[in-house]
């Protein structure tokens, strides 16, 4: 559980949290939004202990400053930014489960999950991966730890779209643990969310509750059939896992249920040549 009372933060002159009050209970999937300077990234840092600050932050009962260690025993933290690591990955992945006291094993078993091959890179410095690689390490790190509360900013930013299926399907297993899912644009994370937060100006503005039927593992299947083949469709296609005939006019395939908003706008770009667009949640169709 986290407990916010009065919480402000100043930097200089500028108020970047101003009394903010909030409270996430057991189970809360939050999505935290709002626009840039809203204070989404200063309010994750206090609840991280990285700031000092005036008010009352509480972390499953202990305070990110005066209780650093214990708070993040419980936390895990996927970042927006990679750190500038220079060590290599399985050196890495050995120094974050000691440090965590957590199964090593376990992180590379998700690490695997969303395609990262650490026979191939668990020699080569963390700073030298792409940045897919790299946020698939940070989140293998962050969701093979068993903790109570996980933090998220823009978890799926560098992912390619099998990798975030993948990353919903986890999310999915882990629906008891309190998440806060920081994003710029709602529609990237409300299908995994219980709840909607928003900061304007280091205040909550909104705080909704939606119902809770988000099922990050759902799967949608999907019918395309085309005009006519397009070389650019195929390969967009190709990257979200979608199969064709010899023609490449019919396009089969299923998209993970998150995504649907992010899978429709990248449909927007070829409407021109679209002939028909199918799309049905993948365990009505089998019961067809």
């Amino acid at each position: 559980m986290i407990r916010i009372e009065g919480l402000r933060k100043n930097f200089g002159k500028t108020t970047v949290l101003d009394a903010l009050d909030l409270s996430l209970n057991a189970g809360d999937r939050t999505a935290l939004i709002g626009a840039n300077g809203a204070g989404k990234t200063t309010l994750i840092r206090c609840l991280l202990g990285e700031y000092t600050y005036q008010g009352t932050v509480l972390v499953n009962g202990a305070a990110p400053r005066s209780q650093r260690t214990a708070v993040l025993r419980d936390i895990s933290f996927v970042p927006q930014l990679p750190p500038p690591l220079k060590m290599p990955v399985d050196v890495l992945l050995h120094y974050a489960a000691n440090i965590c006291a957590a199964p090593e094993n376990d992180m590379r078993r998700v690490g695997t999950r969303l395609g990262l091959d650490f026979d191939e890179i668990g020699n080569r410095p963390f700073s030298k991966l792409s940045g897919g690689q790299k946020q698939k390490i940070l989140i293998a790190i962050a969701m093979g730890r068993p903790v109570k509360t996980l933090i998220m900013d823009e978890p799926t930013a560098n992912l390619d779209p099998r990798a975030r299926q993948v990353f919903f399907d986890i999310m999915g297993e882990q629906l008891d643990r309190t998440m806060i899912i920081s994003s710029h644009r709602l529609e990237e994370v409300t299908g995994m969310v219980n709840r909607v937060v928003e900061l304007d100006h280091g205040k909550v503005v909104l705080d909704d509750k939606v119902e809770d039927v988000a099922d990050p593992a759902a799967r949608l299947r999907c019918h395309l059939g085309l005009k006519k083949a397009d070389p650019a469709f195929a390969r967009t296609m190709g990257e979200w896992g979608l199969d064709t005939d010899a023609q490449g006019i019919d396009w089969r395939g299923e998209i993970a249920g998150p995504d649907r908003l992010r899978f429709l706008g990248t449909l927007t770009r070829y409407a021109g040549i679209l002939r028909r667009i199918h799309i049905d949640d993948a365990r009505n169709a089998e019961g067809k």
